[in-house]
């Protein structure tokens, strides 16, 4: 069976994390597995996928992900596909329409990753998404809510299905401590991209409503950086908050954290929460669609971007150790039900009916 996942590119993010943990798992069941990339920028993530010896490929027209020209590119790389899995609008779209312009042969699948997406709020747009996702052979979203808002979005009348999204819990519980934090500070840590889509003003402003004791660690890299940086200097706390950018050592900073955020307006389901919980801290995210699924129960929500609950929340768990170790322990427990071996599982499973078929 010949898979080809397509996606914008390799940078900062949970699709993207995805593909280093998934493709070579994939692979390692008997399937030849490859990535088309719309963007080629040279990443930690493109780095850590070459070296496991999946073939990545790259229609040329970088940075520009939605340049016309990604359409007839990829009249070349899909054919002799059994499955094509696309992720990110842009692929979506594009191998929808080149399925139906060049009559490209192979079944398709897409992932949501989302619960939402802008698209959703323009008016008649349903009619276009519609049609494209009329295109696909299966439709996986990463959680039960995502499913949940596109069958009320696009209807029932799809082929779609819920694989949650997994990752090694392994590689992050059993992970050494970084030393780059000093030991004497409460150290919060956020992994995620700098987008619109998630939120890290506010965990900015909760910094510093906290004591000068408690600092701030940002890992992730996007459009939205500037403005963070300019807003923890705006309140005089830019030596409490660091910047790290992209990191290829991310369970060792999370074993090194003493607290997990994630401040995010919305999810499908964030690995960077599954994250956090493998490497046993308290977990704490905004409560909102793909956060809350994950988390409720387990770990610690607050009211999106109320910065004074957050930091009350922050502040609580540090200093009651015994809450401390409890929220732990069952955000440790709640994290292997996300499992990557699962999941590779499952979409293996879907490939093969599909091939069947």
């Amino acid at each position: 069976m010949k898979i080809l996942h397509v996606i914008t590119s390799l940078k900062t993010g949970g699709a993207e994390r995805l593909m280093v943990d998934l493709l070579p798992r994939l692979r390692d069941k008997g399937a030849e597995v490859d990535l088309l990339l719309f963007d080629g920028t040279e990443t930690p993530f493109k780095a850590q996928l070459r070296s496991a010896g999946i073939r990545i490929f790259e229609t040329g027209y970088n940075p520009d992900v939605y340049d016309i020209r990604n359409l007839s590119a990829l009249r070349k790389y899909l054919k002799g596909y059994d499955i094509i899995h696309t992720h990110n609008t842009a692929c979506q779209y594009y191998a929808a329409l080149a399925k139906t312009i060049f009559g490209i042969k192979g079944k398709f699948v897409t992932t949501e990753h989302n619960t939402t997406n802008r698209r959703r709020n323009i008016k008649g747009f349903k009619h276009v998404d519609r049609r494209i996702y009329s295109r696909y052979d299966k439709i996986i979203c990463i959680s039960e809510k995502a499913e949940d808002m596109l069958r009320e979005y696009i209807g029932n009348d799809f082929p779609i299905l819920t694989i949650p999204n997994g990752i090694d819990t392994r590689r992050f519980a059993e992970a050494a401590a970084s030393n780059l934090f000093d030991k004497n500070r409460t150290t919060i840590i956020q992994v995620a991209a700098f987008r619109e889509q998630k939120d890290q003003p506010t965990l900015i402003r909760a910094t510093a409503l906290l004591p000068n004791n408690y600092h701030t660690v940002f890992v992730g890299d996007g459009v939205c950086r500037p403005q963070c940086e300019a807003l923890a200097e705006e309140l005089g706390i830019s030596d409490r908050v660091m910047f790290l950018g992209v990191r290829t050592d991310i369970p060792q900073l999370l074993k090194a954290a003493d607290i997990v955020v994630l401040s995010s307006r919305y999810e499908g389901l964030s690995l960077s929460s599954v994250e956090g919980m493998a490497a046993r801290k308290p977990f704490i995210a905004s409560d909102v669609n793909g956060l809350r699924e994950v988390v409720y129960g387990a770990g610690i929500l607050f009211e999106c971007g109320n910065a004074e609950e957050l930091a009350g929340k922050i502040k609580e768990i540090a200093e009651n150790q015994i809450l401390y170790d409890q929220v732990a322990d069952k955000c440790f427990r709640r994290a292997q039900e996300f499992d990557i071996s699962k999941m590779a599982d499952s979409y293996y499973n879907v490939y093969q009916s599909l091939s069947d078929e």
